[in-house]
């Protein structure tokens, strides 16, 4: 009786998704009004004209797109000035803390009362709905939940605003009755990942645990652990654990690893697109890792296709102007005060009836493999300051990651051609570590105490490997350019099998 009473609250949530799957174009157009209306009170609506603009058509003509670094400035008079009403018209108490653009080390997202409540739990609910619905034998509600969250402290940075990861922020907020039913906050905000995870896993082992919740890096790292320490299958320890809410990473890495540790045909795995700046995405079904464009959380989507992202002034299209099959960087405009912000994830439409999609990349070069998420610009300048202290100089490099197996922690592994190698390789992957930890402050907490990201694994390269390669592939000439940063190993491989091929 128990059971059927949780699951009619829990499938009671997922009549609002019903609303705007029956209406979608109608709810984007009523959530573009309450947008509108609300930022016309702003220092950013005044200063960028939102009286004049009346149409989604007006909006794209006048409001540029943005990126972190064009919003800094707002957020400098809210922080910094200690102004309100500058992005949204409701004080700003919160920022998500998450990884930093080429100046920052860590980029500050402004989170409101809207957008905590209306986005971030709202969309939690249906997530929890989406599940429900198809498992309508499912007791995951009736246990406790192991989520393991990011690595910030809440912090006050003067006059009642803080600053946390996103994943600090929902749990100091959450009402009562649901911090009961997971982790308690005195340990899930435990700053240092070592203590936390031992501290994770002594609760697991004395809990009713029924569902995880957390980036699969992470959790993979967790529940290794609990095994290690036991001798015994996660399935022996945990019996009634039955659902993995998953997200932050691509899961396909760790999918292997994971039937292995949880070796349970009953056991599910359910994709999430939850990120500081706004809760996206759910899994649809059980049988695709599919997600529905979740489109009653106050953000209004617009969407960038790929021969647009580079242009002085893109033009972006709405929801009902989209296309299957392709690539689309995303632009939103939210209650937490984002305008036109390019989150620099991309995406690709699989269905327009449901508006169904995945998760494709970044609008830039990157390693997300782990959550560390690492720009181009991280490792740059990471390697200058190593190639200083270690008389070296660098003609070419790539670099990808290596992924967990049972042997070992995931990685990065450079290929770097040197003109001149380093005075002692040692020092300088020891320099190029740290400096990366200095740079972005996601890498650091994964490389902390080597229990997700290992250090890195250094290779030289002979000279001319790298044009022996492009030329290989046709791909010689000023506008080809070796990718210095990619978040699969098709790259870094490829030279790997050109070598063995073309040894010198």
């Amino acid at each position: 009786m128990v059971r059927k009473i949780a699951y009619s609250i829990l499938s009671s949530y997922y009549k609002p998704v019903g609303k705007f799957l029956e209406n979608p174009i109608g709810v984007q157009q009523k959530t573009f009004g309450y947008l509108l209306r609300h930022g016309r009170n702003t220092f950013f609506g005044q200063e960028k004209g939102f009286d004049n603009v009346s149409s989604p058509d007006d909006f794209r003509k006048q409001i540029p797109i943005s990126a972190y670094e064009d919003l800094r400035p707002y957020l400098d008079k809210i922080i910094r000035d200690k102004q309100q009403n500058v992005l949204w018209d409701t004080p700003v108490k919160w920022f998500a803390m998450s990884s930093g653009t080429t100046e920052d080390k860590s980029k500050y997202i402004p989170v409101t009362k809207e957008s905590l409540w209306n986005c971030h739990y709202r969309c939690g609910y249906h997530l929890l709905a989406m599940y429900a619905v198809h498992y309508p034998a499912t007791s995951f509600m009736l246990g406790k939940s192991l989520v393991l969250g990011g690595s910030r402290q809440i912090n006050a940075i003067g006059d009642g605003v803080f600053t946390g990861d996103i994943s600090a922020i929902l749990i100091s907020n959450l009402p009562f009755w649901a911090k009961r039913a997971r982790t308690p906050e005195k340990i899930a905000l435990i700053p240092d990942w070592e203590a936390k995870l031992q501290k994770l896993a002594d609760y697991a082992l004395q809990s009713d645990i029924r569902s995880l919740a957390g980036v699969p890096s992470w959790m993979l790292v967790l529940l290794k652990k609990m095994a290690a320490d036991t001798g015994k299958s996660i399935s022996d320890l945990l019996p009634k654990l039955e659902v993995f809410f998953h997200g932050g990473v691509s899961f396909i890495p760790f999918e292997e690893q994971y039937r292995k540790l949880i070796p349970s045909d009953k056991m599910h795995y359910w994709e999430t697109y939850n990120a500081s700046e706004g809760f996206f995405g759910v899994q649809f079904t059980p049988d695709s890792k599919d997600m529905l464009l979740l489109l009653d959380n106050e953000v209004y989507y617009e969407f960038l296709p790929m021969g647009e992202w580079d242009k002085e002034n893109p033009e972006a299209l709405s929801l009902d102007e989209v296309q299957t099959g392709v690539q689309y960087a995303l632009i939103i405009s939210t209650s937490g005060g984002l305008w036109r912000y390019k989150i620099g994830d991309t995406i690709e439409f699989t269905s327009t009836n449901p508006y169904l999609f995945r998760i494709t990349g970044r609008t830039k070069q990157f390693i997300n493999a782990f959550g560390e998420e690492l720009i181009v610009d991280n490792a740059d300048r990471a390697l200058k300051n190593a190639c200083l202290h270690t008389s070296a100089r660098i003609t070419e490099y790539t670099a990808a990651p290596v992924y967990f197996s049972e042997a070992h922690n995931g990685a990065h592994e450079w290929l770097i051609e040197f003109e001149n190698p380093p005075s002692d390789i040692g020092q300088f992957v020891d320099l190029l570590d740290e400096n990366l930890k200095k740079l972005n402050s996601d890498y650091e907490a994964k490389r902390s105490h080597d229990l997700s990201l290992s250090k890195p694994l250094v290779r030289a390269l002979p000279k001319n490997t790298f044009y022996g390669w492009m030329k290989s592939r046709e791909r010689t000439g000023g506008q080809n350019k070796v990718p210095k940063l990619s978040n699969d190993r098709k790259y870094v491989d490829g030279i790997l099998d050109f070598m063995a091929s073309n040894p010198s």
